[in-house]
């Protein structure tokens, strides 16, 4: 009995331990956090990039749209 209450009192020491957090203090976690962000904007494209992406496929398809519309106005004549 003795010997489980041991090991009882040992094994929520430990859980609580485990529920500790890593950080010494909040200003450490936010610092984390911010250095986490930055890591996962590495990865995605710029802005500028996408936003030139969507300029460019737009004006493609304007041009191809006008060139339709101008080849059945030329076929009609």
């Amino acid at each position: 009995m003795r010997a489980e209450l041991g090991a009882l009192e040992a094994s929520a020491e430990r859980a609580g331990t485990a529920l500790a957090c890593v950080y010494s203090s909040s200003d450490e976690f936010e610092a984390a956090q911010i250095d986490a962000r930055r890591a996962a904007l590495r990865w995605w494209p710029h802005p500028v990039d996408a936003l030139q992406f969507v300029l460019v496929a737009t004006a493609i398809a304007a041009i191809a749209a006008l060139v339709a519309l101008t080849g059945l106005a030329l076929i009609e004549l």
